[in-house]
């Protein structure tokens, strides 16, 4: 028997069943009626009320569920993590590089490209993007990812001030209480750390820089390992750092060989994407004027680090990279 012929007699079954009920009974039951329509409307209107509309930082009305649990959230994943939230994808670029500070926690997910190609995020069937920036969606994406999922953007720049952003996606997320704490915690963690410091060594210069194959470059004072560094930690910035820093919009700038002979740094904090060891790196006469070089105070950190991103999850890593550098 095919499938249609089989509902069809499931059909009649259940017909003849309902009017010889309704035989005996003489009547229908008006209370048993208005109970199943009553229910009905009161489970649509829980499931509305699950969901909210929000106001993207494009001006985006999105309707976001309470409770998302596919979430894909490309170079949001610190404050995923912080949340107690795993994606369904974590972004990679190139060869499926990741960032390696958060595989503990995302291991198992899989990857899709930083630029999260339309058929891929399909795929991977979501039920919320947050989007990092404008950038991500220029032209027609946004409206190509939102007819896939509700699509929340949360900044207008390229780089957005890390803690707010943190406080975005908690909303988004349902956990503003959680995001809070997390801010909170980190603060506090910055704090004993920024005292600590400066009753060991006083007042001193940094700079964080990471050496490829090819260039070094320097962090923005205001991004990254740049913001921990000189806001949370205490540190003095170096004339050369501040000088890239006034016009860089990137987290991180090209540094000239002129200007890497120029830093002035007491402690130098090196992100080696080179593949050879520190002693190999800072045995080029450029950095013999450095004084860092000269104390004996630069340390390094491998690519997998997390000296290249940011979120408390990050930033918690990189102070106590510094702690453990810095205070023997």
């Amino acid at each position: 028997m095919n499938r249609n012929a089989r509902h069809s007699m499931a059909f009649i079954l259940l017909l003849s069943f309902t009017l010889l009920l309704s035989a005996c009974s003489g009547t229908s039951s008006p209370a048993a009626t208005e109970g199943t329509s009553q229910g009905s409307n009161n489970t649509a209107a829980e499931q509305t009320s699950q969901e909210r509309v929000l106001k993207d930082a494009l001006g985006h009305e999105v309707k976001v569920p309470a409770q998302p649990q596919r979430v894909i959230a490309s170079y949001l994943e610190d404050h995923l993590v912080a949340l107690g939230v795993k994606p369904v994808a974590q972004w990679s670029v190139g060869k499926n590089s990741v960032q390696g500070y958060l595989q503990k926690e995302l291991k198992d997910v899989p990857t899709i490209a930083s630029d999260l190609p339309f058929e891929a995020v399909l795929n991977f069937k979501p039920d919320l993007i947050i989007m990092d920036s404008a950038s991500m969606v220029e032209g027609d994406k946004y409206n190509q990812y939102s007819k896939i999922a509700p699509t929340y953007v949360v900044g207008s720049n390229m780089n957005n001030d890390w803690r707010q952003e943190l406080l975005t996606v908690g909303e988004v997320l349902n956990k503003s209480s959680e995001a809070k704490q997390a801010l909170s915690s980190y603060d506090k963690k910055a704090a004993e750390a920024k005292a600590k410091l400066s009753q060991t060594i006083g007042q001193k210069t940094a700079a964080a820089l990471w050496v490829t194959d090819k260039n070094v470059y320097v962090v923005n004072q205001n991004l990254s390992s740049g913001d921990v560094l000189y806001k949370d930690l205490g540190f003095k910035i170096p004339q050369v750092v501040q000088e890239i820093s006034k016009t860089a919009k990137a987290n991180w700038s090209n540094l000239s060989l002129e200007k890497l002979a120029e830093l002035d740094a007491d402690y130098v904090f090196i992100v080696n994407s080179k593949n050879v060891s520190k002693e190999d790196i800072i045995k080029d006469p450029v950095w013999a004027g450095i004084p860092a070089v000269k104390a004996g105070h630069v340390y390094d950190f491998g690519k997998d680090s997390s000296w290249l991103y940011t979120g408390t999850i990050a930033n918690g890593q990189m102070i106590d990279d510094v702690l453990k550098s810095v205070i023997q």
